[in-house]
């Protein structure tokens, strides 16, 4: 019989963590939870669920950080969740019958259904949202990004039906706070692979976000909440230029 190891990383994920594992119920053998210094309930409620805990002293980002949670999972299949995901019932039969009857697939994308402060987002670029999650252990592994980390898996991949439930903005605190968070480290990234930018470039990359998503994704479909996501995703992408630019011009400060 396959078995399942599900895998997660978790900084001060209190608020977020009990309903994910909750939502495993019956389909994984191992949980595996590497923890970045969290001062929450985090690990108490890894440990009430069996989980395989461990704590690096340093954080290498968030690719390399999963690659070691994957490292540690020891059954037959792996899925990689994230702490603010849920699976539903229909997910989870769907998992089993996948792990049970796929000689032929080792990886499988599931559609992913996102919340942004107080509803479900059907369009603006965010459905469908297939991230490839469920794969045999040891065909895949996570690429070395320090965000927007990507499976790369050996084969095709197959795609799943049932959504899983994704609460990635459950209010406008953290729509800033993320916003702040991911372009600081997606514009470290881009920074280190040469790219560079100025002000001019950070204004027209979040006016083609902006239009991008409202317009071209049909975000306008989602009403208020789409017009209030592409106005989000245009502020994250001016940020990411913005820092992009003042990394280059304390590199020439230092110089």
């Amino acid at each position: 019989m396959p078995t399942l190891s599900v895998i997660l990383i978790t900084r001060n994920e209190e608020a977020n963590l009990e309903d994910c594992l909750a939502s495993l119920e019956g389909i994984s053998q191992q949980i595996v939870v590497v923890d970045t210094n969290s001062s929450d309930r985090t690990l108490e409620i890894a440990q009430k669920y069996g989980a395989t805990i461990s704590q690096p002293s340093d954080w290498p980002g968030f690719g390399p950080q999963k690659n070691r949670a994957l490292d540690l999972a020891t059954e037959d299949w792996v899925l990689s969740l994230d702490a603010d995901e849920r699976l539903t019932p229909a997910l989870r039969s769907e998992i089993l019958t996948a792990i049970h009857h796929s000689a032929q697939v080792d990886c499988f994308a599931i559609p992913r259904l996102s919340w942004y402060c107080g509803r479900f987002i059907r369009h603006s670029g965010w459905s469908p949202d297939y991230v490839d999650r469920l794969f045999k252990r040891g065909t895949a592994r996570f690429s070395d990004d320090l965000v927007h980390e990507r499976l790369i898996p050996n084969s095709s991949v197959a795609k799943l039906e049932n959504p899983m439930l994704h609460y990635s903005f459950r209010n406008f605190s953290q729509v800033l706070s993320k916003i702040d968070r991911y372009s600081s480290a997606s514009a470290e990234q881009a920074y280190a692979r040469g790219k560079r930018s100025n002000p001019y470039k950070a204004i027209l990359h979040g006016l083609w976000a902006f239009i991008r998503t409202y317009f071209l994704k049909a975000g306008f479909l989602d009403g208020k909440h789409g017009l209030a996501l592409a106005i989000s995703n245009g502020e994250g992408s001016y940020y990411r230029y913005m820092k992009i630019w003042l990394l280059e011009l304390e590199d020439q400060n230092e110089n």
